[in-house]
């Protein structure tokens, strides 16, 4: 059996118990990984690293020694987005920063052009009426609420 082989049955365990759970949080342990599947525990961690990354939507926590666990979380794709964008706003970001956020949401049909015109508008009055700390909550207030009913 070569790497890969043993690299996608250690994926597939990893997301078929995931996939049993209600909430999309896991708690395995390696050993227990390891003698399901008969291989090494750094294989484990390599799959871990490869496979289960933030990019593709998980959250994975580690503890190493004895009582060693892993805990893998699913986050939704959605919530990451939504997560990056609320880092990327500071007090000095530009409208154009909005409005391609905005845009990007809708792209990916995140949220409806209903909703992102309704979302223009008001960062449009934000950004006439409300000073730049003011502005920069409201808007924050905006991308929680729209990630809140995604």
């Amino acid at each position: 059996m070569g790497n890969s082989n043993i690299a996608d049955l250690i994926e597939e365990y990893i997301l078929r118990q995931l996939a049993a759970q209600q909430d999309g949080k896991v708690e395995l342990r390696r050993t227990e990984i390891a003698d399901k599947i008969s291989c090494a525990p750094s294989q484990i961690s390599y799959v871990l690293n490869t496979r289960f990354t933030q990019e593709k939507g998980f959250a994975v926590e580690s503890r190493r020694g004895l009582g060693g666990f892993i805990r893998i979380v699913q986050v939704p794709l959605q919530n990451l987005v939504y997560q990056d964008m609320l880092e990327r706003l500071t007090e000095e970001s530009d409208i154009s920063l909005v409005q391609s956020m905005v845009r990007y949401l809708v792209q990916h049909q995140m949220i409806t052009t209903r909703e992102a015109a309704l979302v223009m508008q008001s960062v449009t009055t934000a950004y006439k009426k409300l000073k730049p700390k003011d502005r920069l909550r409201f808007i924050r207030s905006l991308l929680l609420t729209l990630e809140k009913f995604s």
